[in-house]
């Protein structure tokens, strides 16, 4: 379990993030923009996106933030899916096509809409007394796939062959949510040159990390957790070991971890990386790990 020596090396490692890694990260679309209102909205799409290979991810959201213009809420406002379905007919990224995009498009105008914001419509589902974002993530997830898509779809129900549901998953079903725990994490800690700070109404304390592949390996590797499946079982054990360091902000790891292994090159099998690694102090060999 983390000890002090675990913690003076996470918060130097967070201390020296690095802007320059938002290069490869789909948060660098967000701050593209200087709106609030906007980051939102772009952080809802950038977040959707963001599975699969970097390059590809930071393709796909290239694409589409170059058809919302300079204002993305102010696109969200105006959107019509059926002018919508026209203009991203040829869209794809990987699985999910342009009546998927579409609908994540429209799910955002009727947040919007219904309560003001996006995080006026997630905190509908919130409590404030829990542990941690389960049933609020729940509770939105649930009230995003029940709204009517009848505009995109023309059905009031989401087809069983459209892959939009796929961008909304829910703890309930075991899903680690890493895209929306991405998400929550941008919008919710505070402005630090990575992160947005845009939400008020959620505690930075009761966010879950996300959990890709890079973070379910190094956090294995630092005895954060010993589960073999990044569901959200490790997802919340790995926050609980982080929140040991820090009870009141335990994602702020997340970042700087990840792009150990996204821009730094960290794989748990080449040594020679760990020479000037900045958590080589508390993390195996490679040769312990199986590499070499």
């Amino acid at each position: 379990m983390p000890n002090d020596k675990t913690k003076t090396i996470l918060d130097n490692l967070y201390a020296e993030r690095s802007p320059l890694h938002l290069a490869n990260d789909p948060l660098s679309f967000c701050h593209n923009y200087g709106d609030p209102a906007d980051r939102e909205v772009a952080a809802v799409i950038a977040a959707a996106f963001a599975y699969g290979n970097v390059a590809i991810i930071l393709r796909t959201l290239g694409l589409i933030f170059s058809k919302l213009g300079d204002s993305p809420r102010r696109y969200i406002e105006n959107f019509d899916p059926k002018r919508g379905l026209q203009v991203f007919a040829g869209f794809r990224h990987r699985f999910n096509d342009g009546r998927d995009l579409c609908a994540l498009l429209w799910s955002i105008r009727m947040m919007t809409e219904q309560t003001g914001s996006v995080e006026a419509f997630f905190l509908r589902g919130y409590d404030p007394d829990a542990v941690d974002l389960t049933q609020a993530l729940n509770s939105y997830t649930a009230r995003v796939l029940n709204q009517d898509y009848s505009r995109v779809f023309k059905t009031i129900e989401i087809p069983d062959d459209s892959y939009f549901p796929f961008l909304f998953p829910a703890p309930a079903s075991g899903s680690a949510c890493k895209r929306l725990c991405m998400f929550l994490r941008w919008v919710v800690r505070q402005e630090d040159g990575i992160d947005l700070g845009l939400w008020q109404g959620v505690s930075p304390s009761q966010l879950v990390i996300p959990v890709d592949t890079h973070i379910s390996r190094i956090c294995k590797y630092l005895g954060f957790t010993a589960r073999k499946t990044a569901d959200w079982r490790m997802a919340r054990e790995i926050t609980s070991a982080l929140r040991q360091l820090d009870s009141e902000d335990p994602v702020k790891y997340d970042f700087s971890l990840a792009h150990l292994g996204i821009s730094d090159g960290c794989d748990g099998k080449d040594a020679s990386l760990c020479l000037n690694c900045p958590i080589a102090g508390i993390c195996p060999q490679p040769t312990a790990n199986g590499g070499k």
